[in-house]
């Protein structure tokens, strides 16, 4: 077996073995604590230049098919695993997820605790990783030392910072048609969009625009739109100017306006208020959230790493240009640690959410969403 190590940015090192493709990748180190969906996971735009670390011991079990990808290739940057299945079983299994890592030149590594790798990211926080494996481990036939390695994480780029949507987003616009006949429309501002949240929506009988993060107020009022969607995405709500911009453009035209994820910080920010980093973030299926108009509780699917800084006791008025955008109660509260998971603005149709409400590795406690900004369009076409 091929040697591969983990170093991270702390200097702290693991050794273990190659799993995927061989060479050298680097990162953002982080966590899932899913114990199903790992290829909803690697096809999930949002992880672009992180290295994803599975809590659950066993990977790869299904193998990988065809159908559940949420876009078409795999985005991590890196994979650790503790156990990869020696073989895959299931009877929709079209090949290994080993071959997938592989072909896709998506490095790895096996063979590492990572309950208590996860335990430091827990303790320490996210950090810059890297894995190395083969070749990439030598230097003129002589195996590099664990400084040389450290030196090479150190030098990479911080996810602080990082504008990212524009380097997974589509470069064409497209359309996802409604099952049956349209009851509304939706342009989608592609961020780092899952194949599934379109989906979600056609299946309720919204046609679906969606667009590049680039696009511009007037394309997206040429597609006379119903109501507007920021998807989820990776980097830093605080770098993308342009899509904030974007959206208060939104706002101020008192469109229909959901968001999910990277889409619910950029709501933030566009009313004003602040984000921030998380410690080590929240990624996984099995995020408890409260509902706090109703009491329910859904356990949720999660990935990000960012988080909006609003007031908890609310109602509050949103601080951007004097509070033009009028009041904004925190809607949806984590469980685990009072992190905001949604936002309602109560004097213009806007609302969002920090979770996935698309889950198509499950859970899909949260779908009722979908069915809130439908309602939420027709309330404003009956008012026209």
């Amino acid at each position: 077996m091929t040697d591969a190590v983990l170093v991270l940015e702390d200097g702290r090192t693991y050794r273990g073995q190659a799993y995927g493709a061989v060479g050298t990748t680097l990162g953002e180190i982080v966590f899932n604590t899913g114990m199903t969906g790992y290829q909803e996971t690697l096809t999930d735009p949002s992880y672009h230049r992180q290295i994803v670390v599975m809590t659950a011991p066993h990977i790869g079990n299904t193998g990988v098919n065809d159908e559940d990808q949420e876009s078409a290739r795999i985005w991590v940057a890196g994979y650790v695993v503790r156990d990869p299945a020696r073989r895959a079983s299931n009877w929709r299994s079209a090949r290994t997820l080993d071959d997938d890592l592989q072909n896709q030149g998506v490095v790895g590594i096996s063979g590492i605790d990572t309950r208590a790798l996860t335990r430091h990211l827990r303790e320490q926080g996210v950090m810059r990783a890297g894995i190395f494996s083969g070749e990439a481990l030598l230097v003129d036939g002589e195996r590099r030392s664990d400084e040389d390695l450290l030196a090479h994480v150190l030098a990479a780029p911080q996810m602080a910072g990082a504008d990212l949507a524009g380097e997974v987003s589509t470069q064409q616009p497209y359309v996802v048609e409604p099952a049956g006949e349209p009851v509304a429309t939706v342009v989608a501002v592609d961020l780092g969009i899952k194949a599934m949240t379109p989906q979600r929506m056609a299946e309720r009988g919204i046609r679906v625009h969606v667009v590049p993060s680039t696009a511009t107020i007037e394309q997206v009022l040429a597609l006379a739109p119903d109501g507007v969607f920021f998807s989820n995405g990776p980097g830093d709500p605080a770098a993308a100017t342009h899509e904030i911009d974007l959206l208060r453009e939104v706002l101020d035209r008192r469109i229909p306006f959901f968001g999910i994820c990277y889409g619910n910080q950029l709501l933030g920010r566009a009313f004003g208020f602040g984000t921030y980093k998380l410690g080590y973030g929240h990624r996984g299926v099995n995020q408890p959230v409260v509902d706090r108009a109703t009491g329910k509780v859904e356990i949720t699917a999660h990935n990000h790493g960012f988080a909006v800084d609003a007031p908890l006791d609310g109602p509050t008025t949103a601080p951007h240009d004097g509070g033009r955008y009028g009041r904004v109660v925190v809607s949806h509260v984590d469980l685990n640690d009072d992190v905001v998971e949604g936002l309602q603005a109560l004097d213009l149709p806007a609302f969002s959410v920090q979770y996935h409400p698309e889950a198509a590795a499950g859970p899909h406690d949260a779908a009722y969403l979908f069915d809130r900004f439908l309602d939420l369009m027709n309330e404003k076409k009956g008012a026209a």
